[in-house]
């Protein structure tokens, strides 16, 4: 059974005018990719963590100053906005309806040619069934005190997350099948025995994406499908550890959510983490009802736009209310 994996990622988007505070990075490439994978398997044990603290590199320690420099470049363009937007950023029925075909059933990337070519690419419809169990780990550079305040994070949004879904999510020690990492550039480099433990089925182009970041991409989710129920079967988050508080934060909103069934971004999704705009930082009252609307059980995975659209309209209307 074939098992295509779905790679999303956080990116940095207008990077010329940003990119005087760290021009070695300038011109990196921004690698999302729709990649294929293999067969299906039971979820995997607990991924033992590292128990000694490493210091970083000098190339982390770059990292950590650059990922400052584009979050204060973005609060002071008025981006990574924590409000809910309802003040400046009204929408509809109609608009919800739009932005939520076009980041559930697009991917923003198509490889079936062997190569990663820019183009939206209509899917089907794909969610999880099973019950999320996420294992969050973290690499040696992370300090072990904030590991409970991560913790605790992760495990408040995960509790939203299903509470809006109506599906169980929670962080898990066993039985793990959303693998969520904070790892800083050394040991994104060196994760790929840690990967293969997550899915020994997974092939070298897939791995690639992961522990070939570039520093472009703030973080990236990959999660796999089974191709034949069109069913989530397992998610593998990143999140650097260099970023900022509310970088960092960001990347764990948007990812979690992504790897839900959410893949694509839209210009036009506002106010939506999925825009690549970085204007909003958190999950929005859109996002939120998007993400309703995704686990629905009037709409099923493996539907198409066309066939979901009728009850979509229905959903979006009875959210938000009747458009004007």
């Amino acid at each position: 059974m074939k098992r295509p994996l779905q790679t999303t990622v956080k990116a940095l988007k207008g990077a010329a005018s940003i990119a005087a505070s760290a021009a070695f990075l300038a011109g990196c490439a921004l690698p999302n990719q729709a990649v294929t994978g293999r067969a299906a398997l039971p979820p995997q044990p607990r991924i033992e963590q590292p128990a000694a603290q490493t210091p970083p590199s000098a190339a982390s320690e770059a990292l950590r100053a650059y990922y400052a420099g584009v979050q204060a470049e973005l609060l002071s363009q008025g981006l990574m906005r924590t409000d809910t937007g309802a003040k400046d950023a009204p929408f509809g029925a109609r608009m919800l309806a739009n932005n939520f075909i076009r980041i559930a059933f697009f991917d923003e990337f198509d490889s079936s040619s062997g190569t990663l070519v820019a183009r939206a690419t209509e899917k089907t419809l794909r969610r999880w069934d099973k019950p999320v169990r996420v294992g969050l780990a973290f690499g040696p550079s992370v300090p072990k005190a904030r590991h409970p305040i991560e913790r605790a994070r992760v495990a408040s949004y995960l509790a939203r997350l299903s509470r809006l879904t109506g599906h169980s999510i929670k962080l898990a020690d066993t039985g793990i099948n959303f693998h969520l990492q904070i790892l800083n550039t050394d040991e994104i480099k060196a994760i790929a025995p840690t990967v293969r433990r997550a899915d020994p089925t997974i092939g070298e182009a897939e791995l690639r994406s992961i522990i070939d970041m570039p520093a472009s991409t703030y973080c990236q989710v990959t999660y796999s499908i089974d191709d034949s129920t069109n069913l989530i079967e397992r998610a593998f988050a990143v999140i650097r550890a260099e970023h900022p508080d509310l970088l960092h934060l960001s990347c764990l909103h948007e990812e979690i959510t992504q790897g839900l069934g959410l893949p694509n971004d839209s210009p036009a999704a506002r106010p939506s983490i999925f825009n690549d705009d970085q204007e909003f930082a958190l999950l929005t009252p859109m996002d939120e009802m998007m993400l309703k609307m995704l686990y629905d059980p009037r709409l099923s995975p493996g539907m198409t736009a066309a066939q979901a659209r009728p009850i979509i309209d229905q959903l979006a209307e009875a959210l938000v209310g009747g458009d004007s």
